[in-house]
C-alpha cells in the first residue's frame, strides 16, 4: 500500500496517546435539561482533541456515525496550530496562524489531523461510518491519510456536492463549483462477509 509522507508524521503517530483525559466539567446554565451526564445530547465547547479524549472512557466502539468539517486549509482560514507536541518544532509551530505564506501548511493540516483521527476511529463502532467534508486543497492528501488509518478497503466513496450553481465569471482557470464529502467505514466487512457497514435505505413509495 502508498503511504503518504509529511513533515513531522513519525513524531505525531502516538501524539493522541499523551493527551490527558479531561473530565467534562456539565455549565448547569447552559442546559436544558435539570441533570446534565454523558447520555444526553452534549455540546461540548473546547479544544477538539481534548474533547475526544474525553469521550472516549464512555463512548468507545460506541458512536455509529460521524461528521466532521475540518479547516479546508485554503491558506485563508488564518487557523491556527495548538497541539503542544513535544518536539523543537512543534514548539516552533505552537499558536501561529497558518496561512498562504505558510510552507509548510499542508505538513500542519496533517499533522493536526493524525491524532484526531485516530481517536474518531477508536470511538466509531465496528458498523460505523465518518463523513468528511473537504475541497480540493487537501482531498487528496485526506485520502491517502485516511488509507493509513481507517484502512484502504473500507474506503467507501468520494461524494461530490455542487456547492454552487452559477458559474464565476471572473474565475482565473476553471470555477469552483464542488466540494467534497469523503465518506469511510470502520470496518466496511466483518469475517469476510458483507455485514459491516451498509446503507439503510428508505422504503419506496409504490403508488
Amino acid at each position: 500500500m502508498s503511504t503518504i509522507n509529511f513533515k513531522g508524521k513519525s513524531l505525531i503517530q502516538n501524539h493522541h496517546l499523551t493527551v490527558k483525559h479531561h473530565q467534562l466539567i456539565p455549565k448547569k446554565d447552559k442546559s436544558l435539561t435539570k441533570k446534565v451526564s454523558l447520555e444526553d445530547n452534549l455540546i461540548i465547547h473546547g479544544d477538539n482533541l481534548k474533547a475526544l479524549k474525553a469521550l472516549l472512557p464512555t463512548y468507545t466502539n460506541k458512536v455509529k456515525c460521524i461528521y466532521i468539517d475540518p479547516p479546508y486549509n485554503t491558506g485563508n482560514e488564518k487557523w491556527v496550530y495548538n497541539d503542544n507536541v513535544s518536539h523543537p518544532m512543534f514548539k516552533d509551530w505552537l499558536g501561529k496562524i497558518v496561512d498562504n505564506e505558510d510552507m509548510t501548511r499542508h505538513d500542519k493540516w496533517l499533522c493536526m489531523m493524525t491524532p484526531r483521527l485516530k481517536l474518531l476511529r477508536e470511538l466509531l463502532r465496528d458498523d460505523g461510518v465518518i463523513f468528511i467534508s473537504i475541497d480540493d486543497n487537501e482531498q487528496h492528501r485526506l485520502r491517502e491519510l485516511m488509507d493509513e488509518i481507517f484502512g484502504q478497503e473500507n474506503f467507501i466513496t468520494n461524494i461530490i456536492w455542487q456547492k454552487k450553481y452559477s458559474p464565476q465569471n471572473d474565475a482565473r482557470y476553471f470555477s469552483d463549483m464542488h466540494d467534497f464529502l469523503l465518506v469511510y467505514a470502520k470496518k466496511k466487512n466483518m469475517n469476510g462477509e458483507t455485514n459491516g457497514w451498509e446503507r439503510n435505505l428508505l422504503p419506496r413509495n409504490e403508488e
